[in-house]
């Protein structure tokens, strides 16, 4: 497919599941009201609490997520070199779970993270903490170690850590607490309430913006580390600053919505079979509108009346990323 195509289709399939996500929920509302809400001509106020406090402010949640995963599951892969890494692979994810089982679990802040106004932001904060102290240290081990499996190998040691850490948390916590963590890190689109939405797109245009710049020394590092410090190119740097870029990214989209899973790793793939394309220049934006692509679709089939009620984004992504994935490497067989 030309990149032209590629990227006109997306943007309106970005633009439609979008709109999807205003009509779908709970509550049927007729596209006429949802036009009328957002428009402010003569809507009830109830459908403008829902569209405003709720699909809107999910939608918007899912496509910056989605853009987020998606482009730090292309950078993870690359700098890894490893066609199945992705963002949680490395810990940061795991980091986040600690900092949101501080703010859910522990006895003197569990009361303040779970009951009252202020605790969706304790949460949030708490879980953002820990996912940049595990980020500090993949930074560290980054700059220490050469090989690129190691790095892959401390990353999964320190997440295997942080997640003992987590279960000790929960096995000394209370039932309401325990509960309350479980569903936060099921994931969920619409958790982030639509005044934090301005954080969370500035959050994620921080990471996303320098990566463009970046294109040519990752196209370099496709062709191996050595290549890529022939053409002068800092490798081990470059690979730090990578990985602090993608864990960043990691760390706002869990801290945001929870841990959501498979989008990182499908999203690249996707975007590579679809452009036939393995420079970043392209495959950049292709992947990241890939990954918005897969959240909106996932906050459209969480909210479906069939479901009876919000299901939980992480058990839905991988019901609907792995069916494609599947099928890429079904008609891709005769070629390996």
């Amino acid at each position: 497919m030309r990149p032209t195509l590629f990227f006109s289709l997306s943007l309106l399939l970005v633009a439609l599941l979008t709109a999807g996500g205003l009509l779908v929920g709970a509550v049927e509302i007729s596209p006429a009201d949802v036009w009328r809400a957002i428009t402010g001509d003569g809507a009830d106020e109830s459908t403008r609490f829902i569209i405003f406090e709720s699909r809107l402010p999910a939608a918007c949640s899912a496509l910056l997520c989605g853009l987020a995963l998606g482009a730090g599951g292309l950078l993870m892969q690359t700098v890894l070199e490893n066609p199945l890494a992705e963002p949680g692979i490395l810990g940061v994810s795991a980091g986040a779970s600690l900092g949101a089982a501080v703010a859910l679990l522990l006895p003197g802040v569990a009361i303040g993270g779970a009951l009252t106004a202020g605790g969706t932001l304790l949460t949030v904060s708490l879980a953002l903490a820990g996912s940049l102290a595990v980020i500090a240290v993949l930074a560290l081990c980054s700059a220490m170690l050469r090989s690129n499996v190691l790095v892959l190998i401390a990353g999964v040691m320190v997440s295997y850590l942080v997640g003992s850490a987590t279960s000790l948390l929960a096995f000394r916590a209370t039932d309401f607490g325990v509960q309350t963590f479980v569903f936060w890190g099921m994931g969920d689109f619409g958790a982030l309430p639509s005044s934090r939405l301005a954080w969370l797109a500035v959050a994620v245009a921080l990471g996303l913006i320098p990566l463009p710049f970046l294109a040519k020394s990752l196209d370099a590092l496709l062709l191996g580390s050595d290549y890529a410090a022939a053409l002068g190119i800092r490798v081990r740097p470059l690979r730090t600053g990578l990985l602090v870029v993608c864990g960043w990214l990691t760390a706002i989209v869990t801290a945001a919505c929870g841990p959501i899973s498979f989008i990182g790793l499908a999203a690249p793939h996707i975007a590579r079979f679809l452009l036939h394309r393995s420079d970043h220049r392209t495959l950049l934006p292709g992947a990241a509108l890939t990954g918005a692509l897969l959240c909106l679709l996932t906050a459209i089939v969480c909210r479906l009346p069939a479901a009876g009620g919000t299901l939980p984004a992480a058990a839905v992504t991988p019901l609907i990323g792995v069916p494609v994935v599947l099928a890429l490497i079904l008609q891709r067989r005769a070629d390996i």
